[in-house]
């Protein structure tokens, strides 16, 4: 028997055929290759870049990630807030001039039989003005409103107002005034110096 000299003929399988992406699937596609961003020079370099000599070239296995979600701007930077002084107490030798009336009370505000409303509306125009005109130590009158036991409303109210951010700008510090001025029933208020 002759054998034939032909090489054997090899059967080729048909290659498989890629079906068509449906409507959804488009849309996610189109999605995803929207949001798709390049890749920087230097890290295409290094992706491309030949394997170091004696190693075996591994083909390394394709990420897909989920879709890219829209990155939202980052929030325009906010205005610095202007920082708020802390309140200082009177100096020992401030307190004692004022008691002795060495330093002068400039300006005097009384605030008997107001109500709450009408004390904090005076009290921020009198210091307001008072740092406007560049005082420096001012008496707030509160009254010891001592009724039954308990003491005044503004007696209590005024210490906290002074306090509040919104008199820091106009406000040193506050101490309670000596007996001569009105003991526990007024305050001395060192007045924050203008700027400018």
């Amino acid at each position: 028997m002759k054998r034939s000299s032909r090489p054997p003929v090899l059967e080729s399988r048909p290659s498989p055929r890629r079906r068509a992406l449906s409507e959804e699937e488009r849309a996610l596609w189109d999605t995803v290759a929207k949001q798709v961003k390049p890749l920087r020079k230097h890290r295409l370099a290094k992706a491309h870049a030949a394997p170091p000599a004696g190693s075996s070239p591994v083909a390394q296995p394709i990420r897909l990630s989920s879709p890219a979600r829209p990155v939202a701007a980052p929030p325009a930077p906010r205005a610095a807030k202007p920082q708020v002084p802390p309140l200082a107490p009177l100096g020992k030798r401030e307190r004692t001039k004022l008691s002795r009336g060495r330093s002068e009370i400039e300006a005097r505000l009384d605030l008997h039989g107001m109500t709450q409303t009408r004390a904090h509306h005076a009290l921020t125009g009198f210091l307001h003005r008072a740092h406007h005109d560049g005082l420096t130590f001012v008496l707030v009158i509160t009254g010891k409103g001592r009724s039954g036991g308990e003491s005044g409303v503004l007696r209590r109210q005024v210490p906290e107002w002074l306090s509040l951010p919104e008199f820091r700008a106009f406000v040193v510090g506050f101490e309670t005034a000596h007996i001569g001025h009105g003991g526990e029933g007024a305050l001395y208020v060192r007045i924050r110096r203008a700027r400018g």
